[in-house]
């Protein structure tokens, strides 16, 4: 899902939103009882929840959404062939049936994936969705002015690498097919046991074609989901959501749909976002926030006031704040070196810098601290909570660097707590203690995004993050390690330039597994070997705390997502 600020990816960031971007122990809320709930036994239905966001809820179309597992707020107006479990922690992490009957059906190899539709599903307006209604709102997310979506679908489906979608070319992709309207037919050009996690992303919502306005399709989309949009003022700066009458409950068992309205303001500042939610005061008793956390100053107010306190969900969604290496600029060319670094670091200053223990968790694999990523605990390179500065200068004088040596740092002067120069001190004081001298390179957001995304310009050691498009080890490892998608003219996220054949081919052995725990496993062994040519020091894992109104109860938050889930909110 890459970092959330990037796009929705992302949490959610992605996502995935993504988104994203972006997007963070346990993932359920703090102080509730063990289902997450804030109380209520039974969840009241109707009044309105309110959504405070920084960010505005832009792109409102399913076609140009980058996000995982629906969406947040898309997944109340979207439905998908699949989608997230909406239960708290490690459980939320399962893909489950949405708009199918199941998570789809491969045929042996995994290159083929059937899914029936379940009978019963209605748009908005009472007319029935159909298996081509998916297919067409999958083929118009091709189109060059619906663009912004995850590339999956275009590098995944049989001879798709070239078409325009069906405002160009309206012989469609004949990778998909309908035998029926309950029947879609997907054929793949690589097997893909991931696939069950791909339906989730709303280009797998249905699209009536006959409703089909391009790119003013955002400004009121067919609504498959409870909710339908109402208004939409500044490209998503105001959505307003009221109820989809011909929603129907019994065809989906994730979306509780209790609110009669759901009104998401945007454009806020992140401080008065958490003031007017600690207020609480008025409409904000039953609001909640999709986007911002607490800071560190924040949460410090909030620790010490119980009422507060109460009312703080914490969740993680996979997502690893690291250095990275590029091996083709000296001295990083030498392992030696990249290993002294990171035997060099202090992670307890590191997590200071980040906001503290409460906001981040330290981090000694590239894979999150969760099941469905396929975690194996290892630490290849034992640097203690503080760091082992002697071992340090021991690798540095076997690689001939007996008086040390000076390197650079690059960085973002955004203030994110991640990437920011608070982390970059923290680095740099601990590198002093082992007789290496760092010299800060800060940029501005974009220009540090575009310096380390440019294979011509990637600097030798820089700050970096990475987010899953779902939570599993592939969309994590892949595009940081996976040779084949080094992208020499465009964005290219292998910052390590990897490309190492036995890799590429266990990534390939890998996708063709439908059992997704045997996957798991073997990604998380993947993940050790690769972490043993020291091409990242993975530095820590955040944690997302965020705020809700005291009128919001059934609090959950999954693994997948790492915050609130507006689907199960109930409010007084």
């Amino acid at each position: 899902m890459r970092h959330p600020s990037l796009t929705a990816r992302r949490l959610a960031a992605a996502t995935v939103g993504l988104v994203v971007a972006a997007g963070a122990a346990a993932c359920g809320p703090d102080d509730n009882d063990a289902k997450g709930s804030s109380g209520d036994s039974a969840p009241h239905k109707g009044g309105t929840l309110t959504v405070l966001n920084s960010s505005p809820q832009q792109n409102f179309d399913p076609a140009r959404l980058y996000t995982s597992g629906g969406g947040n707020v898309p997944s109340l107006v979207f439905r998908t062939l699949t989608t997230r479990n909406r239960e708290n922690g490690a459980a939320g992490a399962e893909v489950v049936p949405d708009l199918a009957t199941d998570t789809g059906r491969p045929n042996k190899d995994a290159t083929v994936w059937t899914y029936t539709l379940k009978k019963g599903l209605k748009y908005e307006d009472g007319t029935p969705i159909t298996s081509a209604d998916i297919k067409y709102g999958i083929e118009r997310s091709f189109a060059p002015e619906l663009s912004g979506g995850a590339p999956y679908l275009r590098d995944w489906l049989a001879g798709a690498a070239d078409y325009q979608g069906p405002y160009k070319d309206k012989k469609g992709l004949a990778a998909i097919e309908t035998p029926d309207d309950l029947t879609i037919v997907f054929h793949l050009n690589k097997p893909e046991g991931e696939f069950p996690y791909l339906a989730t992303q709303t280009q797998f919502t249905p699209v009536p074609k006959d409703k089909d306005t391009g790119a003013k399709y955002e400004e009121h989309p067919v609504s498959s989901g409870p909710y339908k949009v109402v208004k939409n003022e500044n490209d998503g700066e105001h959505l307003v959501l009221e109820r989809n009458p011909h929603w129907s409950a019994a065809t989906d068992a994730e979306r509780k749909a209790n609110p009669d309205t759901i009104d998401v303001r945007s454009g806020l500042d992140s401080s008065v976002i958490n003031q007017r939610l600690s207020a609480s005061q008025g409409a904000d008793a039953a609001a909640v926030t999709t986007d911002t956390n607490l800071g560190p100053a924040e949460l410090a107010k909030v620790t010490g006031d119980k009422e507060l306190a109460a009312r703080v969900g914490t969740g993680h969604f996979g997502y690893t704040n690291y250095l990275a290496f590029n091996p083709t600029v000296k001295p990083f060319d030498d392992p030696k070196v990249r290993q002294a670094i990171s035997y060099a670091i202090d992670r307890s200053s590191v997590i200071n810098a980040a906001g503290g223990s409460a906001l981040a968790e330290a981090a000694t694999t590239f894979l999150p601290d969760q099941k469905s990523f396929g975690y194996t605990p290892y630490d290849l390179f034992p640097a203690g909570e503080t760091g082992d500065p002697a071992k340090a200068r021991e690798l540095l004088k076997e690689a001939g660097h007996p008086n040390g040596l000076t390197i650079t740092l690059t960085h973002s002067n955004s203030k994110d707590f991640e990437t920011s120069p608070e982390i970059a001190t923290a680095v740099q004081d601990a590198l002093k203690k082992a007789g290496i001298t760092v010299k800060l390179q800060g940029l501005e957001e974009n220009d540090y995004s575009d310096k380390i995304h440019n294979v011509k310009t990637e600097p030798g050691f820089f700050l970096a993050h990475w987010g899953a498009d779902w939570p599993s080890g592939g969309p994590f490892l892949a595009p940081i390690f996976d040779g084949r998608q080094i992208v020499k003219d465009g964005a290219n996220f292998n910052t390590g330039l990897l490309n190492d054949k036995s890799v590429n081919d266990e990534i390939d052995a890998i996708n063709k597994l439908t059992d997704l725990d045997a996957a798991a496993k073997r990604w998380g062994a993947l993940d050790k070997k690769i972490g043993e040519q020291a091409l990242t020091v993975p530095l820590f894992h955040p944690v997302y705390k965020r705020l809700y109104g005291k009128d919001v109860k059934n609090i959950v938050i999954s693994d997948w997502t790492g915050v609130l889930d507006i689907s199960q909110v109930a409010v007084k």
